[in-house]
């Protein structure tokens, strides 16, 4: 990637910096800062907490020292509970397809049939700033029912019944190198998460949908638990309704 020109601002006792692109403003607005902000200083210790965890376990590993059932989670296997109800538009995923957060590649797939398209910020995106930014606007423009691309003569809009959006952020161990907070970068997973709900959730609710997201790598409970710390954080911080966020994990 280029230089290029770079943004820095001093809110409080915290400094970020960030590359100044193209459309950078209409995602890192002011307002959405404050949110990353918020975001990073109640869980970037947990998370870096849970990655030296992984590195025990795996010199366990490395030793032969093979995983098992653990003793604090034997109330959830016993238990008797269950999740609230699941919501209508995501009970019926038998054709779910995936692909990367580009424009033309959104539209084709929420066009595609299938029921349920997974945009992925993960595997299947190059995760550079441009691709970054860009990808949440497009997930922005999507959702408002006003995407579309040109190329080749030919124009690329959505029909009408898209398939339902689902939103895969980057795994716990990511980070995002370019929006830096006192000098560290900040978890990728929590950039692209805090910028999709920030700026869809009200949006999705009106629609009679909501924030869906599927989380990749995740490796024991204790990351599942602070996916759901910063889901309730989240959500309480918008003021929208408790379950608004639905999750589906990869383990």
């Amino acid at each position: 990637m280029p230089n290029l020109p770079t943004h820095t601002t001093e809110l409080g006792k915290e400094l970020y910096t960030f590359p100044s692109i193209d459309n950078v403003d209409a995602v890192l607005t002011p307002s959405a800062i404050d949110f990353l902000l918020e975001l990073n200083d109640h869980f970037e210790s947990e998370r870096q907490q849970l990655l030296k965890e992984r590195a025990e376990r795996q010199l366990e590993f490395d030793q032969n020292i093979l995983p098992d059932f653990l003793p604090e989670t034997e109330n959830v296997r016993t238990g008797d509970w269950m999740i609230t109800p699941v919501p209508k538009d995501l009970r019926d995923r038998r054709v779910e397809i995936t692909g990367p957060v580009e424009r033309k590649m959104i539209i084709n797939a929420l066009n595609s049939g299938a029921k349920t398209f997974m945009a992925d910020f993960e595997d299947s995106n190059t995760p550079n700033w441009e691709n970054i930014i860009q990808g949440q606007i497009n997930l922005m423009d999507a959702i408002r029912g006003t995407i579309s691309h040109e190329a080749g003569g030919k124009k690329y809009q959505l029909n009408e019944n898209p398939a339902t959006l689902i939103v895969r952020a980057r795994g716990w161990h990511m980070s995002e190198k370019h929006f830096l907070v006192n000098g560290k970068p900040m978890s990728g997973s929590l950039f692209d998460f805090g910028l999709y709900f920030f700026h869809n959730a009200q949006e999705l609710i009106q629609k009679g949908t909501g924030v869906y997201l599927y989380l990749p790598k995740t490796e024991s409970y204790k990351e599942a638990r602070l996916w759901n710390k910063v889901f309730d954080f989240a959500e309480n911080y918008l003021n929208v309704p408790q379950g608004t966020i639905r999750a589906t994990v990869l383990i």
